[in-house]
């Protein structure tokens, strides 16, 4: 009950939070701070890419505070009160103020090229947009476990041998050359379980949590570790990179169908000229937040299949139907473990705890030899 609490409030959550956005942009928009944002990197530089450099670190900075009431309840106190979180409100703040300054640096080397795009190409440039989005978003995937997931834990080499040969043996065995497994310090932040093998050419590593370490047998941490193994010996990064990079083609065609008529109704009284003028980055933002908020089911499908198949992948690779079955009801503290089909469809980007269960009893039932001196084995 708890756990189906917390993630059918996570349902209204995306519904408020969605409308929470479109309240915060319409205000910066309807107030004409937008518009006085552009005004005042105009006067500061006449270079286009600085300009936008500097509206960006304000929009950022603004947006922060005006979502920080939402984060802070989504983020720390919801998390408290089901018991997910371990943080102080003053940890929780830090790390929240490093994302922001992440996305202050993070941010404009995306918009940078976007609005230079939406400048130069005033009729494709919603196809060309769909590129820089796309390279944007391979960029994060790459750097993020090597540069950016370090300034929130600490990673160190896993020390018990138990727990390291056998997944550096099933990593081996499926063609991922690497030397040492890392551990990170999550439980200072939460009590979730979690890993992830990830990185390009030098940057291969694999990682679990110490959550992972101190609250699974060995059973469930081979079946985690190969499901992440999983992940990268079928290549979901790069097939899911190809079926995001055709979502955002759909949402920059959905913003180019939009955003001429949003500023010709609204455009005078908000003071925004076109698709390259900058203060009309709130209108870009809510058009796609907007798409994104209605394509919530597909997008949740895709990852979802490629869950399912890292999970068969799993089963095979680490042959512990019953880790498997074990620690989908760990995970099913904070994903309801028995939702409706059309519930799974909409809501969830990993299968549910009852299907996982399921999957993985069935491949037990059909691939583990039974106990010959068990009763009710066959020809006993």
């Amino acid at each position: 009950a708890r756990s189906d609490a917390y993630f059918e409030g996570g349902y209204w959550l995306q519904l408020w939070g969605f409308l929470y956005t479109l309240g915060a942009l319409w205000l910066m928009l309807g107030s004409g701070l937008s518009a006085r944002m552009r005004d005042l990197v105009e006067r500061i530089t006449r270079r286009r890419p600085v300009q936008t450099a500097i509206y960006t670190a304000f929009y950022v900075v603004i947006t922060t505070i005006l979502f920080f009431p939402l984060n802070v309840y989504q983020g720390f106190f919801r998390e408290h009160k089901y018991d997910l979180a371990t943080q102080t409100f003053a940890e929780w703040l830090g790390d929240f103020l490093i994302e922001a300054g992440m996305g202050i640096v993070l941010f404009p080397l995306l918009l940078i090229p976007l609005y230079g795009v939406f400048r130069k190409a005033p009729r494709t440039w919603w196809l060309w947009g769909s590129v820089v989005g796309l390279v944007f978003l391979a960029f994060l995937m790459l750097i993020a476990p090597v540069f950016i997931d370090p300034m929130f834990n600490t990673y160190e080499p896993l020390a018990d041998p138990l727990v390291k040969e056998p997944i550096l043996s099933m990593a081996r065995e499926n063609g991922i050359t690497v030397d040492d497994v890392l551990q990170f310090d999550a439980s200072k932040q939460t009590t979730r379980v979690s890993a992830n093998v990830s990185g390009f050419l030098g940057t291969m590593a694999i990682r679990l949590n110490d959550n992972l370490l101190n609250r699974c047998s060995l059973a469930e941490i081979k079946v985690v570790m190969a499901h992440e193994i999983g992940h990268y010996v079928l290549n979901h990064m790069y097939e899911l990179l190809m079926i995001f990079g055709l979502i955002l083609v759909g949402g920059f065609a959905f913003v180019r169908w939009s955003y001429d008529g949003v500023v010709r109704r609204w455009g005078g009284s908000w003071s925004v000229r076109g698709i390259g003028d900058l203060a009309g980055m709130p209108v870009l933002a809510t058009l796609f937040a907007t798409y994104f908020f209605v394509m919530t089911p597909f997008v949740n499908t895709a990852i979802r299949v490629n869950e399912a198949e890292a999970d068969l992948f799993a089963l095979h690779a680490a042959r512990e139907p019953d880790g498997m079955a074990e620690v989908a009801l760990k995970l099913g503290e904070y994903r309801k473990l028995d939702p409706g089909p059309i519930e799974e469809w909409i809501f969830f980007d990993h299968p549910s705890g009852r299907n996982r269960i399921q999957m993985a009893m069935t491949w037990k039932a059909e691939n583990m030899p039974a106990d010959p001196a068990a009763p009710d084995a066959p020809g006993v």
